[in-house]
């Protein structure tokens, strides 16, 4: 048997489909998703297996106009990202077509998709009419020359597997790089933490966007199989604490109650979570907070 393995990059705007067509390809929910832009930051790795070959992930940030050190440091993961993957896919949305921000990262190709096999992968095709969808095709062809097109819905699996097919025949011959049972290579403390904080982006809407991260404290594993969790939610002020607190705490509440019950299924056993909250003003700086999220805090600098 000739197995093949290698890393596949998925690129492209933020809220273009990323986190939705990873977790559909690997067949778990790996990385959190999100309407909120900019919610991953780590390079999350996701493993999928078709066939002999095994296809690591790299879900990588959502590519944008950098503004703080944060961003910064999450645009420099992406296109890491890229640049150390055997095969990159781009993911552009069909109903937006080709925004600055394509325009950008079209550019940026030029240098990182040298010597590399890269694809197109247009996401969100049941959102616009097929004449719209083949001048799209036909515009972004002209722009970069892909190896290859494919016309996806992530969200409802359409064309996800040939995608799939395809990236596992373009994946040099060599060893599986992962255990064929482990789906991502991210550490669960933060997988957890991850979960925790895609439960207060949705709960609290336009009112932290960036202003918090999540941190697993504590993980202790009992002896009843169960596990208990202790987390920390950080902001940058006090108000901040109040909102992510809520009236009478029901806000903590709900969102603990939500992340759990997800960890939950997602270990397949009793998990006990704690969450607190605490006001760090500058942890937007503090080079702590960006390895606990996978991030290199001197890429943030520039």
């Amino acid at each position: 048997m000739t197995t093949r393995a290698g890393f596949v990059a998925l690129i492209g705007e933020p809220n273009a489909g990323k986190s939705t067509l990873l977790n559909r390809m690997v067949g778990a929910k790996v990385s959190i998703v999100t309407h909120k832009v900019q919610t991953t930051r780590a390079r999350i790795r996701g493993v999928a297996m078709e066939g002999d070959a095994q296809i690591v992930f790299v879900d990588t940030p959502g590519l944008f106009q950098p503004r703080r050190r944060l961003d910064r440091a999450m645009v420099a993961a992406a296109w890491g990202g890229a640049s150390d993957a055997d095969v990159i896919v781009l993911l552009v949305e069909a109903h937006r077509g080709v925004t600055e921000g394509v325009e950008r990262i079209l550019e940026g190709l030029a240098e990182v998709g040298q010597g590399r096999t890269v694809a197109l992968a247009i996401n969100k095709i049941d959102r616009v009419e097929a004449p719209k969808l083949l001048a799209l095709t036909e515009n972004l062809n002209a722009r970069y020359g892909f190896e290859e097109t494919f016309m996806i819905s992530a969200e409802r699996g359409y064309g996800v597997d040939d995608l799939r097919r395809w990236l596992a025949g373009r994946l040099p011959e060599g060893p599986w790089l992962y255990p064929e049972d482990q789906i991502a290579d991210l550490p669960m403390r933060m997988i957890a933490a991850e979960m925790t904080r895609e439960k207060l982006t949705l709960r609290l809407h336009q009112e932290l966007p960036y202003q918090l991260t999540v941190e697993t404290e504590n993980w202790e594993e009992r002896k009843d199989g169960s596990a208990r969790i202790d987390q920390v939610v950080y902001v940058m002020r006090d108000g901040h604490k109040g909102i992510v607190l809520g009236h009478k705490g029901e806000t903590i509440k709900s969102v603990s109650k939500a992340s759990r019950e997800e960890l939950t299924e997602f270990l397949g056993r009793k998990v006990h979570l704690f969450l607190q909250v605490k006001v760090r003003p500058n942890w937007l700086e503090e080079a702590e907070r960006y390895s606990e999220m996978g991030l290199e805090f001197k890429d943030g600098n520039g």
